[in-house]
This record gives C-alpha cells, sequence and structure tokens, in this order.
C-alpha cells in the first residue's frame, strides 16, 4: 500500500487541523492504521491509531480528548482531527499501516509510511 499525508499547516494554539490519508494500492481495509509525529530533534511517537473497520480506536495520552481518528474505508481514506492544538503538539505527521490482528501503538512495527505533512502551531 502506498500512503500519503496532506493536511498539515500552520495555526495559532487553541485552533484546529484536519490531516488526510489517502493510500492506494492493496486492499485499504486490510490495514490497521495509525498516525505518529516527530519533533525536530525527537524519536518518531505514536498518536492514534484505528482498527481495520474503524471500530476501535486508541490514542496516546496527550492528545485523548483533543484528537479524533476516523477511517472511510469505501475511500481509501484516513483522518485526524485536531482541536485545542497546542504548540508542543508541532511536528511533522505521518500516517502509517501495517497488517496484522490488533491495533499496536509502536512505530517498529508498521509496514508502510507516508511521507509525512508538517503541522506549526504557535502560542
Amino acid at each position: 500500500v502506498q500512503l500519503q499525508a496532506f493536511g498539515g499547516g500552520s495555526v495559532q494554539a487553541g485552533g484546529s487541523l484536519s490531516l488526510s490519508c489517502a493510500a492506494s494500492g492493496r486492499t485499504f481495509s486490510m490495514y490497521f492504521m495509525g498516525w505518529f509525529r516527530q519533533a525536530p530533534g525527537t524519536e518518531r511517537e505514536f498518536v492514534a491509531a484505528i482498527s481495520r473497520s474503524g471500530s476501535n480506536t486508541y490514542y496516546t495520552d496527550s492528545v485523548k480528548g483533543r484528537f479524533g481518528i476516523s477511517r472511510d474505508n469505501a475511500k481509501n481514506m484516513m483522518y485526524l482531527q485536531m482541536n485545542r492544538l497546542k504548540p508542543e503538539d508541532t511536528a511533522v505527521y505521518y500516517c502509517a499501516a501495517r497488517l496484522g490482528v490488533r491495533i499496536v501503538n509502536i512505530t517498529s512495527q508498521y509496514d508502510y509510511w507516508g511521507q509525512g505533512t508538517l503541522v506549526t502551531v504557535s502560542s
């Protein structure tokens, strides 16, 4: 599967952005999907993940209640709605896909990655 993330940009603290991830290739619904981010000088970290059907989601604690992950298997798309953004959310955001049997939050267990989209939150 090939992935392309887009929708990043610059926003003031407290604002919102919506990221999208377009998938092509093998059947999108076969994959567990996730969003990760990487700030300058840091390791890539898990943000959110969603099951193949979209019925189950999982978030890192720092974004719970502010971010929402969703997917549309008919359109081969995944989304990340980001609300109440904080300066510490500034990072390059990546979408990722994995085959398997459950949601995971471990970077190394994702098989396919998009190119990343930059989100900048100013205070």
